[in-house]
């Protein structure tokens, strides 16, 4: 089920090959992995997933979070996927709320407001309260 949080990103729980495309002809132009391989008996691989997007005609970029938590390389990913992306993308991991909270922290690393962040977050159903703290890190930094 994808969580549409504008136009520029959808997150969504663990994505299958062949869901591809289907994501595809909904308009999507990219897809990022926030998923590390293993973390699940039976999911996917990301090769597997690479492979499908790729032969759909969609970007694919890896940036695996783990339970270890964020780190500003993975924000900085984020941020260069989205911004090379030329139509909406598609982040996916088990359930997607690691890809809303990287999607946000990326968003104000780059100097959006936390506030709106957070607004297009619960109208997708996530709740980046915890995140606020940290949202507000990047964005000084």
């Amino acid at each position: 089920m994808l969580r549409i949080i504008d136009d520029r990103i959808a997150v969504a729980p663990q994505i299958t090959p062949q869901d591809l495309p289907a994501i595809k002809a909904a308009g999507y132009v990219a897809i990022v992995n926030n998923r590390p391989d293993g973390e699940e008996p039976g999911q996917p691989t990301g090769e597997a997933i690479r492979a499908a997007a790729e032969a759909a005609g969609l970007g694919y970029t890896a940036i695996p979070i783990t339970h270890a938590g964020f780190s500003r390389p993975q924000v900085d990913a984020m941020a260069a996927t989205l911004a090379a992306a030329d139509g909406p993308v598609l982040a996916y991991c088990r359930s997607g709320t690691r890809s809303c909270n990287l999607w946000a922290l990326a968003g104000a690393a780059g100097g959006d407001a936390p506030e709106e962040l957070t607004a297009k977050a619960a109208r997708a159903g996530y709740d980046l309260t915890a995140l606020r703290p940290l949202m507000d890190a990047v964005r000084a930094n």
